[in-house]
């Protein structure tokens, strides 16, 4: 059976993109592969809203070149937003790629898997990819018994804000809003498959217009919150400007609504917002943080923030360092300014890196300790989390998620079998320590539906006589 290998960059927008293209992949006859060594056919899905991901993704591609060597039959694409920029370099720097598919044109990269799979039909793997060493890498879209669990569905491509420093408009392009029809239908599909929780994404994800007609972001999630199964709602990620109090008071009316609220801040200074091209004030934004607070009083505000962007004085950043340090947000996506070529900030004076550098190891420093103090109130509490499946860096441990998105890991319960926790995978977690990154705890009990009691574990019996 032809195989397809999966490998994303960047942020749930591209998560989005690249399960659609397992999808089209899997009704093209695809199987979905956890090694590039086993496919015929490796798609990179490319970010460039930050250098560092630009770089990992070249540096990929040449990691991919060995296998295209060992096995000309092999196809090997690259999409995302790096392809839609940097079409005619990347044809220059890694000419062994067969395929570039910009972020407008994955019907074209679907269209074009149902072409190549009947060359792979008959087709065995070249002996010679035996002989490569291991690639690495983590493989995306690959099924396992929680993959349905939570649902991608995209709302809205493209940006129309241009904020000085992002790329995103320039690679995606403008608005475009998908219809309602649409979405709810999507949304049906992936409660139909078994999820429990579904994320709407979108670049500006409050700023949605549905295009046949008048509704905004707010009345399409309570359409979404009234499919039949649907258990919990989410979205990521909306633009400070976009929220009004109707449109909050509206999502509060929702009950399968997260209570976590991504409010991107990027700085607490008028002066450098202004130049950010925000569209809002320190004070504007800090409204929509005392609205959040009226109508979600127990959600979590998370942010993104931004370190060394071109002016930023002393000053500036310590506007922000002070905002920050109120413990106005639960956790904080936090990054030094990356210069991406095409944007206006890339050609505006540069600060000192050595400077930002200790700018962000003292931002880093105050907002980890307000998280830290976030994660330790929930010390003694039960607290309920979506299952992700085993622990990565330790097997011996499960992961889950909580409504407000913090990460939980606790031990394997005596009765684990990945069939029943995949049916049952709600859990209640006593939560036994705090971290800078989530918490630790002990799964107490498993239910199959967010609202159901659950089931009781069994504690472990220590033996006394080995003990």
């Amino acid at each position: 059976m032809a195989s397809i290998y999966i490998e994303t960059f960047g942020c749930q927008m591209n998560e989005a993109d690249s399960q659609y293209i397992a999808d089209r992949a899997g009704a093209a006859g695809y199987s979905v592969a956890d090694r590039a060594e086993d496919a015929n056919v490796v798609v990179l899905n490319t970010c460039t809203v930050r250098e560092g991901a630009e770089r990992r993704a070249y540096g990929r591609m040449g990691h991919f070149k060995s296998l295209k060597s060992a096995d000309p039959a092999l196809k090997l694409v690259v999409t995302g937003c790096l392809a839609e920029q940097d079409r005619d370099r990347m044809a220059r720097l890694a000419p062994h790629v067969d395929a570039i598919f910009g972020t407008k044109e994955l019907m074209q990269l679907g269209d074009a898997l149902v072409g190549w799979r009947e060359g792979f039909a008959e087709s065995a793997l070249s002996e010679e990819r035996a002989l490569i060493m291991p690639l690495g890498g983590a493989a995306d879209c690959v099924t396992d018994a929680f993959s349905s669990l939570r649902g991608y569905v995209t709302v809205q491509r493209g940006c129309s804000y241009y904020c000085t420093f992002c790329i995103v408009p320039h690679v995606r392009g403008r608005f475009d809003h998908r219809p309602v029809h649409e979405i709810l239908a999507e949304v049906r599909q992936r409660v139909d498959e078994g999820a429990r929780e579904i994320m709407l994404v979108g670049q500006t994800v409050n700023a949605y217009r549905d295009p046949a007609g008048e509704a905004d972001f707010g009345e399409l999630c309570k359409e979404v919150a009234r499919i039949a199964g649907l258990e919990r709602l989410a979205f990521i990620s909306p633009h400070p400007k976009d929220f009004t109090k109707e449109m909050l008071r509206q999502l509060s009316e929702i009950p399968q609504l997260n209570p976590r609220v991504h409010l991107p801040m990027q700085s607490a200074s008028d002066p450098i917002l202004r130049r950010m091209n925000r569209k809002y004030t320190r004070a504007q934004f800090h409204d929509r943080v005392q609205w959040i607070r009226e109508y979600f009083p127990r959600a979590a505000i998370t942010t993104d923030v931004l370190v060394g962007f071109p002016g930023e004085t002393d000053q500036d950043f310590q506007e922000t360092l002070d905002y920050v340090g109120t413990g106005v947000f639960a956790n904080a996506y936090m990054f030094i300014y990356s210069r991406r070529r095409g944007t206006p900030a890339a050609h505006w004076d540069q600060v000192d890196p050595g400077v930002v550098s200790q700018r962000f190891a003292r931002l880093a420093d105050v907002q980890n300790a307000v998280t830290r103090s976030y994660h330790d109130r929930a010390i003694g509490r039960e607290v309920r989390a979506l299952i992700q499946g085993i622990s990565r860096k330790d097997r011996s441990k499960l992961a889950a998620k909580t409504l407000d998105n913090v990460t939980l890991i606790a031990p394997l319960p005596s009765d684990y079998d990945e069939r029943l926790y995949a049916r049952e995978p709600w859990l209640d977690v006593r939560i036994e320590a705090a971290h800078v990154w989530g918490c630790s705890g002990s799964i107490v009990r498993r239910a199959e539906r967010f609202a159901d009691g659950g089931v009781t574990l069994e504690r472990r019996l220590i033996n006394l006589l080995t003990a």
